[in-house]
């Protein structure tokens, strides 16, 4: 069957010129399903095939209302493995005009959830239909694509037929609501996610970055109700309700409020001009799960309890002049600038790195050791088998016990354990190697800093 963005041409027998207004009205009873289909606007819709009993067997949209509902009448559609079974049943066709292609994947969603055609159901495959979920019992409430909706705790829209249409609908959505659609468990009053470093959508203004707590509950939660008036079909409501709020909020002087939801009333007036929904791609996000990240690091690791504390050490030099050394540190997968140190390196003159581990690791271990301190779960070194062999020097020159220690290298994302020769490539998309990834450029960000610091005083003195 034809897609939504086909066009009928002069080559198909049924193609003639739709008939004038004046005498559409008067023949449009006396029509044929193919012959009506030829009066509908080209305009974005719903269409509904109804058998002879008038009852509807199928729900589709289209972009194009004319060209989509006659490539049900063409020769194609009678030979298509996926048409050719239901489409003689065709008694009668009718249209809803929609005002977007948006519109259009959400009334359809909403028809065939009330109508639940047969044919529809047939065109599953055996597969369950996607449905958009928007959680209820979260602070910042995420949207998200499901095929396995939640019995509880979330407002479900669908099913949908094209999971790839409701995905292109979700991203216009959100470039306009600036909602998250990963799916981090963040809590407003828990400190430690001000230092959560946001994904790529939050750097591209796609999402209001709750998991930094840029945004306050309030406010986000407005934001989902927002969504939801489209979602439910009151579009025309909340453009009203936007205009009204634009002008209290410049009468009270904060024009860049203002000025944004005056943003959101063009994206929203203009999302039937914005193309095909199916072409529109989101950028490829790697947002860091802290849950899933320590659960993936005690699978790949075989360690025997859910890793909580990891901290990550660093070396940062121009020349070998101003040599210092960072250590961060990460409880539960996120930052805790609380146990963040920095260190000036004192017994190493010029480039040497290994040396430069050695004594930050011996510094920060014998102190743990002596004041009788917890060790970290996890200690990652910045580099490969040669940065890693130093730090285990350090542990076995004090003759005190080392944590789990592994060194990480930047240029193939190389995983070394101590005493293991071969290194461990994880999968870029391992939940796991993003947390360590995290911690890596954490440390190096944070020694960098030091290192300017310490380089611009020497500059002014």
């Amino acid at each position: 069957m034809p897609d939504d963005s086909d066009r009928l041409d002069d080559d198909n027998e049924l193609i003639n010129e739709a008939p004038s207004p004046a005498s559409q009205s008067e023949q449009i009873g006396n029509l044929t399903p193919a012959e009506k289909a030829r009066t509908f606007p080209q305009r974005p819709g719903v269409y509904l095939m109804k058998d002879e009993a008038g009852v509807v067997i199928y729900v589709g949209k289209a972009t194009n209302l004319r060209s989509r509902a006659g490539s049900y009448f063409l020769k194609a559609a009678a030979v298509e493995m996926r048409t050719a079974h239901w489409v003689g049943e065709i008694a009668d066709i009718d249209y809803l005009e929609c005002e977007s292609e948006v519109d259009a994947l959400l009334v359809e969603s909403r028809l065939i959830k009330d109508i639940q055609p047969r044919r529809n159901k047939e065109q599953k495959d055996d597969k369950t239909f996607p449905y958009l979920q928007i959680t209820t019992n979260e602070d910042f409430p995420r949207v998200e694509i499901t095929r396995e909706p939640s019995a509880s705790g979330v407002k479900l829209y669908g099913p949908f037929t094209s999971v790839t249409s409701l995905r292109g609908a979700l991203q216009l959505l959100q470039r306009i609501f600036k909602f998250r659609t990963c799916s981090l468990d963040i809590v407003e009053s828990e400190e430690r996610w001000r230092w959560f470093r946001p994904c790529l959508l939050a750097n591209i203004k796609q999402c209001t970055a709750p998991c930094n707590l840029r945004i306050s509950k309030e406010d986000y939660r407005r934001d989902i109700k927002r969504l939801q008036m489209i979602l439910d079909g009151n579009k025309n409501r909340l453009l009203k309700r936007l205009e009204k709020e634009m002008v209290e909020l410049a009468q009270k002087r904060k024009f860049e409020r203002a000025a944004q939801i005056r943003d959101e009333i063009q994206m929203l007036n203009s999302l039937d001009q914005r193309g095909e929904l199916d072409t529109h791609a989101q950028p490829e996000v790697f947002y860091i799960d802290p849950k899933k990240g320590l659960a993936g690091l005690k699978k790949v690791f075989k360690l025997k309890t859910t890793p909580r504390t990891i901290e990550g050490i660093d070396i940062a030099h121009l020349g070998g002049q101003q040599t210092v050394a960072s250590l961060v540190q990460f409880i539960d997968g996120l930052p805790n600038k609380h146990g963040y140190r920095r260190y000036k390196i004192q017994t190493v003159n010029g480039v040497d790195d290994f040396r430069s581990i050695h004594e930050v690791v011996s510094r920060r271990f014998q102190k743990k050791h002596d004041e009788g301190e917890a060790y970290p779960d996890i200690l990652l070194i910045d580099g490969g088998k040669g940065q890693l062999s130093a730090a285990v020097a350090a542990f076995d020159a004090l003759q005190i016990p080392r944590p789990f220690v592994l060194g990480l290298a930047k240029q193939q994302e190389e995983i070394f354990l101590p005493g293991v020769s071969e290194s461990i490539k994880l999968s870029r998309h391992s939940f796991g190697l993003r947390l360590l990834q995290y911690v890596r450029d954490e440390a190096h960000r944070f020694a960098q800093h030091y290192h300017h610091i310490l380089r611009d005083k020497s500059q002014l003195d």
